[in-house]
């Protein structure tokens, strides 16, 4: 299996870290288990990189020509596609999805490697496109990233790369329906190409009845009509299907949420969050008088009560006879639960003890004490299994130095669990000031050492004996020491050696 390629510079590490995520993903929609999509991305990210990096520095000589190339990411989409067919060749077709199998012994594979004039509409338009626009209309509309995000990656003014979009977006029809004219069709498609021209610009536009039945059955076509179509919302899902090839639509999709997730859908937007200051400054001065109005209220209350309240004589009494019966505040010994249940597997309790005795850190360094405690009462079911302790595990942890450079280094980490989950959270703790930039097939989030992933919508579920996978990239500077410490739902994990 070759090594991952080092990034030139932090340019090129960044675009490595946006690319794997990507490539990551297709190839997992490609394969038949998270092991097998490891090694499919890496040998295609390995080969994509090359031919990318052979297409930068190599020239075509001549004035006014460039090579036509994909940008980095469908480029590298495309390497997946191909090293699948690569391994069906080799016999290795058994690590593969069973119906990629099916479309890779089809004609419809065959059009992505045939003539160039019989391969999709949306392949060769975008191919035609200059490199700047081709990420600009890829990332906008099938990585699907908010424009401003976008605007700032590919160096562009936020304020006018709407109107930039909208001109590459008509470039792409023009480019797609030249390259409609010039495929070999039949003469009942050439005498529908104009037609689809012209039907298509526009949103109020109505499809003829016998045009619309060619589409129902014209491939063909139709696909062309997806690409000069620019409304509707059918642009992305022509540009997936059509330069990515079987499963587009899929990725598209995981794509969508992935950037759901990395974003925070639903989150008020800057200007949301502006125009809320004043009502929210309103609000909370409103509280505040409310609150010492309610204060007031409660001191004169309780004064009342005191005033009221007897002293001496009888009260002394009543006091004493109140006091022979009951329980102490403080209850020294609280009685535990014949069968301790675990903890929710999806939440850790709020309730922490901290009085637990601190395992040492093998490294040396003191281990923060807020961390890893316990709630009051069940310290012995989530106790952690301290080395050389007998008992099967919960789960087992393989973590796998995929790549290293200089200032980063890419991981990957399949857990096998003893119970089936509904969900999953796995955490460790690094050794030497280790930060995860970028995760994959998790969501991450990291306080100090300490690391959470946690599944994403489309892998939460686990059976009994099963694996979870994902992967990160990270940076290390010194040492980057394996981690430690794993804990599946919060029970520790043995790591495989």
């Amino acid at each position: 299996m070759p090594d991952l390629p080092t990034p030139q510079d932090s340019t090129e590490a960044a675009l490595f870290s946006e690319c794997w995520d990507a490539v990551l993903a297709y190839a997992d929609l490609c394969t038949s288990g998270s092991t097998a999509a490891a090694q499919l991305g890496r040998e295609a990210f390995a080969h994509g990189i090359r031919e990318a990096r052979a297409a930068e520095t190599g020239s075509v000589r001549g004035a006014g020509r460039r090579p036509a190339r994909l940008p980095r990411i469908p480029l590298l989409l495309t390497a997946v596609r191909t090293t699948a067919a690569a391994w069906e060749e080799e016999g290795q077709g058994h690590k593969l999805d069973p119906d990629l199998r099916l479309w890779l012994n089809s004609d419809k594979a065959a059009r992505y490697t045939g003539p160039p004039l019989q391969r999709p509409l949306a392949l060769r338009g975008l191919r035609d496109l200059q490199q700047p626009d081709a990420e600009l209309l890829w990332f906008a509309e099938v990585e699907a990233l908010p424009l401003p995000l976008v605007a700032r990656r590919l160096g562009l003014d936020p304020a006018g790369a709407a109107e930039e979009l909208q001109q590459v977006r008509t470039l792409f029809r023009e480019r797609c329906h030249r390259n409609h004219l010039d495929t070999p069709m039949d003469a009942r498609c050439r005498s529908y190409a104009r037609l689809l021209d012209a039907v298509t610009r526009s949103a109020a536009s109505e499809t003829p009845g016998d045009l619309s039945r060619h589409l129902a059955t014209c491939v063909q076509c139709a696909e062309a009509a997806a690409c000069l179509r620019l409304h509707g919302g059918g642009l992305p899902g022509a540009l997936a299907g059509g330069v990515i090839g079987w499963g587009g639509l899929a990725y598209l999709e995981r794509r969508r949420r992935a950037a759901e997730v990395r974003l925070g859908a639903g989150r008020p937007g800057a200007a949301d969050q502006a125009a809320a200051e004043p009502q929210d400054a309103e609000q909370k001065a409103r509280v505040a008088r409310n609150g010492l109005l309610v204060a007031a209220v409660l001191v004169s209350v309780l004064a009342l009560g005191v005033s009221l309240m007897p002293f001496g004589g009888e009260g002394d009494d009543l006091g004493a006879r109140g006091g022979i019966d009951r329980q102490p505040v403080a209850d020294p010994g609280p009685s535990l639960p014949s069968a301790p249940s675990l903890p929710p597997a999806t939440s850790k309790p709020a309730a922490r003890n901290t009085e637990r005795t601190e395992r040492p850190d093998p490294s040396g360094t003191p281990e923060d004490k807020s961390r890893h405690t316990e709630p009051q009462g069940t310290s012995s079911p989530t106790r952690r299994a301290e080395p050389g302790e007998s008992g099967d595990p919960a789960c087992r942890v393989e973590y796998d130095l995929v790549n290293q450079w200089p200032d980063g280094f890419q991981a990957t980490v399949t857990v096998t669990s003893a119970e089936s989950l509904d969900s999953w959270r796995l955490a460790w703790s690094f050794r030497d000031g280790q930060q995860v930039g970028q995760m994959w097939d998790a969501s991450v989030a990291q306080n100090g050492s300490r690391v959470t992933a946690t599944a994403a919508d489309y892998n939460k579920s686990v059976p009994a004996g099963g694996d979870l996978a994902f992967g990160f990239l990270a940076s290390w500077h010194g040492k980057n020491s394996p981690p430690y410490d794993f804990e599946l739902n919060g029970h520790a994990c043995a790591k495989s050696s």
